[in-house]
């Protein structure tokens, strides 16, 4: 079987819940830069440099020349990077959820039963 970015790559994407939190990585990335989600840098930065890795055609140890080692640092940076992300905007998420919660966008409406 022959490994490459491509294959690593879609076997991150069939990582559990990791697709439907792409709209949700960029949203916090986008809150986080206009200073309105607190978060440490490295929090975020880390673990997208190590997709950026996996994806950019220039590695530490080359698939060409050390095929199995190649793949083999690849499949650690996304065993690092992926978990770390989705726990990051998993507390995006909650903290999300809080501000809506907070803020008032929830409505309540009061109602009588008509007969």
């Amino acid at each position: 079987m022959k490994y490459s970015k491509l294959n690593l790559a879609k076997e991150a994407i069939n990582h559990k819940g990791f697709v439907k939190k792409i709209p949700d990585i960029f949203r916090m990335v986008k809150l986080w830069r206009k200073g309105l989600y607190p978060m440490k840098s490295v929090d975020i930065i880390l673990p997208l440099l190590g997709l950026l890795y996996v994806i950019s055609p220039i590695d530490l140890l080359p698939d060409f020349a050390l095929p199995v080692l190649g793949v083999m640092d690849d499949l650690a940076i996304l065993s690092l990077a992926i978990p770390k992300l989705i726990r990051e905007v998993d507390k995006f998420l909650l903290w999300e959820a809080e501000k809506k919660y907070k803020d008032g966008d929830t409505k309540v409406i009061d109602a009588e039963i008509v007969e």
